[in-house]
This record gives structure tokens, C-alpha cells and sequence, in this order.
């Protein structure tokens, strides 16, 4: 399954490029996202987590090809896509070379990139093992168990510590079934002395918070009394 709508990211310093772009895109059925530095582009990366970016060279800072080193090195299948004034074969071996699966110049038309755009999100989406089989959908959210993302039906990701989500990712996979106290003990640390039962309690009680639409009458992490815990509702 392809998630729907895609998550976009422009990334460029032109204020006027950038609305022209998330005006498109948003009408093709895209969610799209704006950064105008290499700052904002890893403070959305980390928070909703992009299917595609939409990269320009020349940005303030770091340039594009810079952050394109980066954002490969961070994600194998992250969508990349430079954007350039500067037509030039050199240029564009550079930019390849530098982790981007596709490389426009300025100006290009709409279409046109849209049309690359489909390609690169195909491509990159394929090449993601075993990437269904990692889904888990329960209430309002999926939980990508290769990413340990999670997000809501509207694409924006909820970011958890490591433990929510080793609690989480834990009992996602194997939805409907109890895991005990100290099951899930031995997925918040590597030593089981490390965490206590008080330890997967807390974590719950946050995970409750942060997912529950009433933390009190819980819907989908069921407390199984003298047993522990399970998650309902969780699909692939």
C-alpha cells in the first residue's frame, strides 16, 4: 500500500518558488511541506518524515548537494529530487553522485516535474523491503516498524521516545495477544535489571496520553489484569 497523500518537501530559499509549488502540488493531492534552509529541512524530516524532497542547490549555508549527502546517508529510500538554475552535465554527474535519484533545472515546467516526481516516489517505494509487511494500522495511526515512525491518518508523524516505541513496535507485533510486565521489560533495555514493571507501566500511561482519545477508558492498549498488556485494533 502507498501511503496517500504522499508527504512532500520543497526546500528552497525563493519564497515565491516555494508557494508555487505547494499551491501545485497540493492541488495534484500531495501533502506538501516548506523549508527554506537546511535548518528547517531536518527539523520537518525529524517530525513528519517526507516521502520525497524537493531540493534546491543553491540554497544559504549548506547547499543542496551538501544536504543531499545527508539526507541519503539518513534514509536509503528517501525520494530526492535537486532543483538548480545551473545546466551543466558536470553539475548534474555532481548532484547524482551526491545521493539524489533525479536533477531538474530552472526553469521547468510543471508537468514535467510532477510526472519525475511519480517516478522517483514509485521507485523509491519498491525498492523499500519488505515495506508493507512493516505496517501496523490501529485506531487513527499507522506505525511503520522498519522507519519506527509513527503518524496519524493525516500523514504528520507523533515522535516518541525510545521506549514508547519499543513498547509500541513490541506490542504492534503481535496485536491481540497479552505481553507480560516483564516481556515487554526486556524491549526498553537490553538488560532486564535496567527496567522495572514500574518502568512498562509509565510507558504505557504516556503511550495512552499521546494515542488514546480518553486516556482513561482505554480503546486500544487494554490493561489484562495479572497478565499485562495488548493492543487491539492493529492491521497490516
Amino acid at each position: 500500500m502507498t501511503p496517500a497523500p504522499a508527504h512532500l518537501l520543497v526546500v528552497d530559499d525563493d519564497l515565491v518558488a516555494c508557494t508555487r509549488q505547494r499551491h501545485y502540488f497540493e492541488t495534484q493531492g500531495f501533502q506538501v511541506s516548506v523549508a527554506h534552509d537546511g535548518t528547517e529541512m531536518w527539523r520537518i524530516v525529524n517530525a513528519q518524515a517526507p516521502a520525497l524532497i524537493l531540493l534546491d542547490v543553491g540554497l544559504p549555508g549548506k547547499d543542496g548537494l551538501d544536504l543531499a549527502r545527508e539526507l541519503r546517508a539518513h534514509d536509503d529510500y528517501l525520494g530526492i529530487i535537486l532543483v538548480t538554475a545551473r545546466d551543466d552535465d558536470v553539475d548534474k554527474i555532481v548532484g547524482l553522485e551526491s545521493g539524489a535519484n533525479d536533477y531538474v533545472t530552472k526553469p521547468f515546467n510543471s508537468r514535467e516535474l510532477l510526472a519525475r516526481v511519480k517516478i522517483v516516489l514509485r521507485e523509491t517505494w519498491q525498492r523499500r523491503p519488505a515495506h508493507e509487511g512493516a505496517l501496523r494500522q490501529f485506531g487513527r495511526w499507522t506505525l511503520d516498524l522498519l522507519q519506527r515512525s509513527l503518524c496519524d491518518e493525516q500523514g504528520r508523524r507523533l515522535v516518541l521516545t525510545r521506549g514508547e516505541m519499543a513498547i509500541l513496535a513490541a506490542l504492534a507485533q503481535r496485536p491481540g495477544t497479552v505481553l507480560s510486565r516483564g516481556r515487554l521489560m526486556e524491549e526498553v533495555s537490553d538488560r532486564a535489571d535496567d527496567a522495572s514493571e514500574r518502568t512498562v507501566d509509565v510507558l504505557i500511561s504516556r503511550l495512552r496520553r499521546r494515542l488514546e482519545a480518553d486516556p482513561r477508558q482505554p480503546e486500544l492498549i487494554i490493561t489484562v489484569r495479572g497478565e499485562g498488556y495488548l493492543l487491539l485494533g492493529s492491521r497490516q
